[in-house]
C-alpha cells in the first residue's frame, strides 16, 4: 500500500485571513495533484517573529474559525491535512504551539502540542508558549502509521524514537525553521539522521522566507531526499509505501538490534 503526500510551504504572517487563503489554496493545489495527505507548516494560522509581541488577540481554541476552515477544506477536496496553529489555553496566559490533524472527511483526528520549545539561538519561545507533556499523536493512513512532532523537537532524537515505539513509521514535522548561519544545514542533517536511525520516512513542512528556511521535503527510510520544495512558496510531493519500510528494515534492522529503551522525563 502507498499514499501520495504533499508538503506545502509558505511564509505565514500576522494577517490571519491572508494565511488562511494561502492554506486553502495549497490544499486545493495538492489535492488536485492527487495527494491523499497535505502537510502544512507550524504556525500556519498566525506567525509573529517578535517574541515580545502580545499575541493574545490572535490565538484561537480548537473550536475556533481556523480549525473549522481547515477541516472544511480537507472535506471539500477529499484529502487529509496536518497544520500548525497557536492554540488558546484555558486559564493560562501562555498559549500552545499545536498541530491539528484532519482526515479526508474533514474530521479532527488528533492534536499534538509542542514539547520542546525554541529557547535557543537568541529566541525564547517559552515567553509566550506553554510546553506540553508528551502525548504521542499517531494515525494510520495508506498502510503506514504517521507520528507528529514540531520544529525544534527535531533536535531531540528521543521524541522521534518514542513516536516509532508508539507505532509510527513515518514522522511528520511541521516547522518554522528560522534562518541563520548553518541553520539550513542543521535542518537537512537532523532530518536525514532521524530517518536513518529510525528507518522511517520523515515528512517535513517548513515555513518559507523571509524569516524561515523553507526546504520542505520528504525523506525515505534510507535517508534519501525524494522530494524538496526549495526556498519559495509551493509544494513538493512523493509516494510513501509500507513496502519500502519493510525493505529498508530487512536490510538495516537497527531498531531490532538496539540495546536501550527511551522514556519521557517528567516536566521540570
Amino acid at each position: 500500500m502507498s499514499i501520495k503526500i504533499a508538503v506545502a510551504q509558505f511564509g505565514a504572517t500576522t494577517d490571519k485571513e491572508s494565511n488562511l487563503e494561502k492554506v486553502r489554496g495549497l490544499i486545493e493545489r495538492a489535492a488536485g495533484d492527487g495527494a491523499g495527505l497535505v502537510v502544512l507548516p507550524e504556525n500556519a494560522m498566525y506567525s509573529n517573529p517578535d517574541v515580545t509581541a502580545d499575541i493574545s488577540g490572535a490565538v484561537e481554541s480548537l473550536d475556533g474559525p481556523f480549525v473549522a476552515a481547515v477541516g472544511e477544506a480537507a472535506k471539500r477536496h477529499g484529502t487529509a491535512v496536518v497544520a500548525g496553529m497557536t492554540e488558546k489555553l484555558p486559564d493560562n496566559p501562555r498559549s500552545s504551539n499545536t498541530v491539528v490533524a484532519f482526515d479526508a472527511d474533514g474530521a479532527r483526528i488528533g492534536v499534538y502540542r509542542k514539547v520542546h520549545l525554541y529557547d535557543a539561538f537568541g529566541y525564547k519561545e517559552s515567553d509566550r508558549i506553554q510546553p506540553a507533556e508528551f502525548t504521542p499523536l499517531t494515525f494510520g493512513m495508506g498502510g503506514l502509521t504517521f507520528g507528529v512532532m514540531t520544529c525544534y523537537d527535531l533536535r531531540f532524537p528521543e521524541i522521534a524514537r518514542l513516536l516509532v515505539d508508539a507505532g509510527a513509521n513515518a514522522v511528520i514535522v511541521p516547522a518554522a525553521w528560522v534562518v541563520g548561519p548553518a541553520k539550513e544545514d542543521h535542518w537537512t542533517t537532523l532530518a536525514r539522521a532521524r530517518a536513518i536511525e529510525n528507518t522511517s520516512y520523515l515528512v517535513m513542512s517548513g515555513q518559507s522566507g523571509p524569516n524561515c528556511t523553507g526546504q520542505s521535503m520528504i525523506i525515505d527510510p534510507m535517508g534519501t531526499i525524494v522530494a524538496s520544495a526549495g526556498e519559495s512558496e509551493g509544494l513538493a510531493s512523493g509516494a510513501l509505501s509500507a513496502e519500502r519500510i519493510d525493505q529498508v528494515r530487512a536490510k538495516n534492522p537497527s531498531l531490532a538490534n538496539r540495546r536501550f529503551t527511551i522514556a519521557a522525563l517528567p516536566s521540570a
